[in-house]
């Protein structure tokens, strides 16, 4: 009944590039991970701007109090007779009273000099930090399904190509094999081994290319997410080299200046330098606030307490507005988290003097390495169709008797391996011209929210 169940939800998947992408930025849980650092980076946004919101304390607790007999005038002895003066006795414990108190504030800031603006426009410019390292994670997920989807074609085509040169080879030892038992033909025991290996030699690529397809097919199920009991087609039946991108080097180069994630990020990582180095600076400046602060004190065992003039504080109540100043300085620490938020500054000019010129480099490296390759592509496809030719001509003089079977197999070996070279290019090529894509700054899979 189990499995009868199992086998209906079953479903087949056929997805191609583009749908392959976006299931993995929906499924890709590192994608997850970047997008709720950068709710955590607002968060901590939030978090500085509130610094300017009412700041309420409460701090209540339970006690013991002494008990007293009479005021501080006017004391009861232990007879119950009262009298005008302090006794000897006057302040020994009598016996204990519960004690409640409650102490409680209400503070608004009015003026920061800078902490909370500064501390603010850093937390600001750490969310768009934040939001670039989604982009390159999304990037970074696109390149992998890229390289799986790219890889799986490229693995089966060499199979299939080397599955059919074998089921050739494996048609000629036949025939030889049945010239040298009849005894006709020029056929010889040598031409019989030469085929053997042959055969044998492609069976050991035919393994190695099945186990890259397996490898290949598995990493895309895990980064699509498709589930154990589903099966995964891809639309794509061969792989054919994609478009050559017609832009030209500056346009790229200028392009990449601009939309480049880490362009931005660094733009953003040094605006918040220098709020940090601002706010660590304010550090040193006084707070102003007003507010109200007040006291609930009460012990109730302590109502002997009569004169008008004492003050009994485990018995009383109050609150007040306040207008203050609060001003804390850590004369050692405040200036080195100034230097050190410096450093951070200038460390951030570094970096960012060095994309300028780093990146117009990358760009430039793919863009000859893409070039490069759709040469090779072109060079490759006219050499597998010639060693087709080649290996199809001389299978037909050989079976013809008109050829020997170490020419037939250099023939086998020179096709096979110029088609599986121009199966391994285009898929590098593939490869790197999405990498082009992505070392320019074209987007992947970003959502309105994510905008930097």
């Amino acid at each position: 009944m189990l499995l009868a169940l199992g086998s209906v939800q079953a479903e087949t998947i056929v997805l191609d590039l583009p749908q392959s992408i976006n299931r993995a930025l929906s499924a890709d849980p590192r994608v997850l991970e970047k997008q709720q650092l950068v709710q955590a980076a607002r968060g901590l946004l939030q978090e500085a701007r509130g610094a300017q919101d009412w700041i309420f304390d409460v701090n209540s607790f339970v006690g013991l109090a002494p008990t007293v007999r009479g005021g501080l005038f006017e004391t009861t002895d232990n007879n119950g007779q009262r009298s005008v003066g302090i006794p000897s006795n006057a302040f020994d414990i009598d016996g204990l009273s519960p004690w409640y108190v409650v102490n409680f504030s209400a503070i608004k800031p009015l003026h920061t000099f800078g902490k909370i603006k500064h501390y603010s426009l850093a937390a600001a410019s750490n969310i768009q930090v934040k939001q670039g390292d989604v982009v390159l994670q999304r990037s970074e997920t696109m390149l992998n399904v890229t390289r799986a989807y790219y890889g799986y074609l490229a693995a089966k085509g060499t199979r299939l190509l080397l599955e059919d040169a074998r089921t050739k080879l494996e048609s000629a030892l036949e025939l030889v094999q049945g010239w040298l038992d009849e005894g006709e033909g020029e056929a010889k025991p040598s031409d019989l081994f030469a085929l053997r290996t042959g055969v044998a030699m492609l069976n050991r690529y035919i393994a190695e290319a099945s186990g890259f397809e397996h490898i290949a097919l598995a990493g895309l199920r895990l980064l699509t997410g498709v589930a154990p009991g589903d099966t995964l087609e891809l639309a794509d039946k061969r792989l054919r080299p994609v478009p050559l991108p017609e832009e030209e080097l500056k346009e790229l180069q200028a392009r990449a200046l601009v939309l480049r994630p880490e362009v931005r990020q660094l733009a953003a990582g040094l605006s918040a330098r220098r709020e940090l180095v601002l706010a660590k600076k304010s550090e040193a400046n006084p707070n102003i606030y007003t507010g109200v602060v007040g006291l609930i004190s009460y012990a109730p065992l302590r109502d002997d307490l009569r004169s008008v003039s004492a003050y009994d504080p485990f018995n009383t109540a109050g609150a007040t507005p306040v207008l203050g100043v609060k001003w804390d300085w850590a004369s050692g620490r405040q200036p080195a988290q100034v230097a050190q938020a410096q450093a951070e500054m200038n460390a951030t000019l570094a970096l960012s003097s060095f994309a300028q010129q780093g990146i117009p480099f990358q760009v430039a490296e793919q863009y000859y390495t893409v070039h490069a390759h759709y040469k090779m592509v072109q060079e490759l496809k006219a050499a597998s169709r010639s060693g087709r030719q080649w290996m199809l001509s001389g299978l037909i003089d050989f079976e013809a008797g008109n050829e020997q079977a170490d020419k037939v197999i250099t023939a086998f070996l020179a096709y096979v391996q110029a088609y599986s070279e121009y199966l391994k290019v285009v898929n590098d090529y593939n490869l790197h011209v999405a990498r082009l894509r992505v070392v320019t700054g074209e987007r992947v899979g970003e959502s309105a929210g994510d905008n930097l």
